[in-house]
């Protein structure tokens, strides 16, 4: 039987913290920021967590 194999992408865009949660970036902040306020662009730089409703599937990805 083959090794499972970690998705790429998936390595590349979530960390697991030492308690096993997985944090993530947030989104929509790439460009377009002039139509973005600054309060919103400085929220969108902090990282936050995935959602106990994706853990299951981002855990397959990186094979857990």
């Amino acid at each position: 039987m083959p090794k499972m194999k970690t998705k790429a992408g998936a390595k590349k865009r979530f960390k697991v913290t030492g308690s096993g949660k997985i944090k993530r970036k947030h989104a929509f902040k790439s460009h377009i920021l002039t139509k973005k306020e600054t309060k919103q662009k400085r929220n969108l730089t902090k990282s936050g967590l995935v959602h106990k409703s994706d853990v299951k599937s981002v855990k397959l990805q990186l094979c857990i």
